[in-house]
């Protein structure tokens, strides 16, 4: 098990600050959705006046654009990626703010022509539509219902009612509720192939959700089993889920 013990040592000390999972390029792989979200966002940007993106992570998504509006904010709730994104952003021309993710948007009403997030941890629909001028739009890409669920399966046994979490068309319905006309609703389901038990002790570092309260210590034995499969198969399949929403304040 020597192997199996470097391989944990590994994901066990990997930086896991910020949205980006360039540590594990050569350890798994994700399909990319087909709409590329990063460039449609990018042209939203140039022709918007003041821009809110929420729950920015260290910032590397919002980063890739080429230019932002002459009012830029990001929010961010973890103190660590915050000050990533702060770093990244800052020279660009876009603050950061600290923002709870179960309180307020700390912002006036109408602020804002354009909300976006990638991967928000939960809309908060009420407060994205106040701080929406009319005629504004909230443009994201969500994770969708069951995502990573073959992984987190595999160490939480069934979970039939956390499947149908972060349905889009649950999503709608609250956005409506909340004022927004939802304008686009694309969806994706993308193939993730893990490649050695580094990497799933990373992703479920980072990704605090798929098994809350994750350590190694608690599941040594199911990431054993898990690396004797990946040994034996070459691989561990799951799948991720997506959908791209747009949904404008029309009053």
């Amino acid at each position: 098990m020597a192997e199996f013990e470097e391989l944990i040592e590994l994901g066990s000390a990997a930086d896991v600050t910020g949205w980006g999972f360039d540590w594990v390029a050569d350890r798994a792989t994700e399909e990319r959705p087909p709409w590329g979200y990063a460039r449609l966002l990018a042209e939203r940007l140039r022709t918007a006046s003041a821009a809110l993106d929420l729950d920015t992570g260290g910032g590397e998504v919002l980063a890739e654009a080429d230019t932002f509006p002459p009012v830029a904010v990001a929010t961010e709730s973890w103190a660590p990626n915050a000050a990533r994104a702060t770093a990244l952003l800052y020279p660009r021309g876009v603050v950061v703010v600290r923002a709870e993710q179960d309180g307020p948007l700390p912002f006036a009403d109408g602020a804002f022509d354009l909300v976006t997030s990638r991967h928000p941890v939960a809309p908060r629909w009420a407060e994205i539509a106040r701080v929406l001028q009319t005629g504004g739009s909230y443009f994201a890409q969500h994770v969708g219902p069951a995502s990573g669920f073959e992984l987190i399966e595999f160490f939480l046994g069934p979970q039939p009612e956390a499947r149908r979490g972060r349905h889009p068309d649950d999503e709608v319905a609250a956005a409506e509720a909340a004022g927004l006309e939802v304008v686009d609703l694309r969806e994706a389901t993308l193939r993730i192939e893990i490649f050695d038990i580094a990497a799933v002790v990373y992703l479920l570092r980072k990704l605090v959700w798929w098994v809350p309260g994750f350590t190694v210590e608690r599941y040594r034995e199911r990431l054993a089993e898990l690396h004797e499969l990946i040994v034996a198969d070459g691989a561990f399949v799951t799948h991720s889920t997506r959908h791209l929403i747009e949904a404008r304040r029309s009053g």
